[in-house]
């Protein structure tokens, strides 16, 4: 039921590496393990401190922040483990599908599946499906290392895919769970006027030596004291997750340069300046006007996400999973940017910046003119909102630092980008072919001369099919291409990044995949349909 693919030789007609094609085998290093180990640090102090927080409600009797905040904590929740068991279901129940077991199995086999099957299902009911995910991924990690030398491509792989999965499940529940709860929390400090949660005597910030300055025990409380302690876990979650999963998405397309872990980490603080001056800027104004808050919310999210679907993203393999992802990515841009369209990002990635510092101006300005003036001081207050701005103005300065100095196509403002290994780039004059890809199927003739060369304005493609297409000279990149070895052949055209690819979405593919590669005795490399060729294309399906 899901696209052709086929494993050939070279004797069978294999043919050179278009882009996308594997790279020989890379190794898993210890700071990729490190990495790893941190952000289940960064999982598991997200949901330990809002389950604390949430317990702390419930002991000083505030049932209605419990309820709040135990609702944001267990909803996400139940979303996720559900899209993970689910997952997990899929790729067991195929597995044991391939290895010929049946419903029937009995002994040690069958009680070891059951076995599996009770631990995954009580793994998730305990929320724990992300932690587990994470280990395993060390685990294939480092397999992929001790393993022996025909073996570790395979676990390599196998930890790639690991990787896309709990990035893609830790985004969703990030902005899910982690994003509302900054907001809720911040509300909570700021409405109440004091620093409730977490704060063991109760921490109160009337007729202290700040006067009447609410904020500076606010800010303070958000970096040293236990009482911001979940708003400040919520804050690294989001941030630590979007360099997260832009990291792993640079890592498994072969046709991008990878992300180092320096450019990870200011990405890291450029999303966590600005997301902290959003949310303070929801905060302030959700603070005074929580009716009027709930309409720009929703508004902001119905024009973000009509500004996604027309953009014509191509992330999921169908509609309504791309309607659904568009709605989720809509979430996202509530707090920060995220890219989801090839092509130069800089101009609607500035539109986007524009509306926001708009947006938080506003914001801030309006809770300024209308703050309760008997709680905090005007002079308090508006050093509040210079943190505010200051914390934007901070985060922006980290993202030029990323894109000029970090980011993996080399600086913004040079000439040339190197990012991409091959550029797709049909030149204005035909030329000779250089080196066919394969030969077309037996079951359909091959093109006459006749059909290739047509009248004069009907096609502007005179070469004939299945070959390489001349192009301009690629760029020098870090990856090396590799033409020796086993060939997969997928027929669907390769997904444009930054889109996975189509074997990191659908799991069908990605069982095949994984099967072919452990069946051959040499490392495969990964070929999609060329694109750019409607005769080629239409071969291909006709064939299919």
């Amino acid at each position: 039921g899901g696209p052709a693919v086929l494993l050939e030789s070279p004797e069978d007609g294999g043919g050179r590496r278009e882009a996308g094609a594997e790279p020989p085998a890379r190794r898993y290093r210890l700071r990729d393990g490190c990495w790893v180990f941190c952000a289940l640090l960064v999982c598991f102090a997200d949901g330990a401190s809002d389950l604390w927080l949430a317990a702390h409600y419930y002991v000083r009797g505030q049932r209605w922040w419990f309820g709040l905040t135990l609702l944001f904590v267990l909803l996400p929740s139940l979303v996720v483990q559900m899209l993970s068991l689910r997952w997990f279901v899929y790729d067991f129940a195929a597995s044991t599908k391939d290895s010929g077991g049946g419903t029937k199995d009995s002994g040690p086999r069958g009680c070891c599946r059951l076995c599996v099957w009770l631990l995954q299902g009580l793994i998730h009911l305990l929320q724990l499906g992300q932690v587990w995910r994470y280990l395993r991924t060390l685990y294939l990690g480092l397999q992929s290392r001790w393993q022996a030398e025909h073996r570790r491509r395979h676990f390599y792989w196998r930890m790639m895919f690991e990787s896309a999965d709990i990035s893609m499940l830790r985004l969703l529940e990030a902005f899910l769970k982690s994003a509302p709860q900054l907001v809720l929390q911040l509300s909570i400090m700021v409405q109440q006027n004091s620093i409730e949660p977490l704060q063991g005597k109760g921490l109160c910030w009337q007729g202290t030596g700040w006067g009447k300055g609410g904020p500076w025990l606010l800010l303070w409380a958000l970096m040293a004291l236990p009482a911001g302690l979940s708003a400040s876990a919520s804050l690294v979650s989001l941030a630590w997750m979007i360099a997260s999963y832009q990291k792993v998405l640079r890592d498994s397309r072969e046709d991008k340069m990878p992300m180092s872990y320096k450019g990870a980490v200011v990405q890291i603080l450029w999303h966590l300046f600005t997301i902290a001056a959003r949310a303070i800027a929801f905060a302030l104004f959700a603070s005074v006007f929580q009716l009027y808050f709930g309409i720009f919310i929703v508004t902001h999210w119905c024009i973000m996400t009509f500004w996604i679907i027309q953009g014509e993203t191509d992330f999921c393999m169908s509609k309504w999973e791309e309607i659904i992802y568009n709605m989720v990515v809509g979430i996202i841009y509530i707090f920060c940017w995220f890219n989801v369209k090839e092509g130069r990002s800089r101009y609607r990635m500035c539109i986007y910046y524009i509306i926001t510092l708009s947006e938080n101006a506003a914001l801030t300005i309006l809770w300024f003119l209308y703050y309760d003036r008997k709680a905090t001081s005007d002079f308090n207050a508006l050093i509040l909102v210079c943190v505010v701005s200051s914390s934007f103005a901070l985060g922006i300065f980290f993202m030029f630092i990323y894109y000029c100095l970090l980011h993996p196509n080399g600086p913004i403002f040079s000439h040339r980008s190197v990012g991409c290994i091959f550029r797709q780039e049909p030149p204005p004059v035909p030329v000779s072919p250089v080196e066919a890809v394969t030969s077309p199927p037996r079951s359909l003739p091959r093109t006459t001369g006749g059909e290739r060369d047509g009248a004069p304005g009907e096609r502007d493609s005179c070469v004939p099919v299945f070959q390489v297409r001349p192009c301009a000279p690629p760029a020098p990149a870090a990856r090396a291409p590799r033409t020796e070895g086993p060939v997969i052949r997928i027929d669907l055209p390769r997904k444009k990044y930054p889109a996975w690819d189509a074997h990191f979405i659908d799991r069908r593919l990605r069982k095949t995949i994984l099967a072919l590669e452990y069946a051959s005795p040499t490392t495969p490399r990964l070929q999609y349909r060329t694109p750019g060729a409607p005769q080629e294309v239409l071969e291909y399906e006709t064939t299919v």
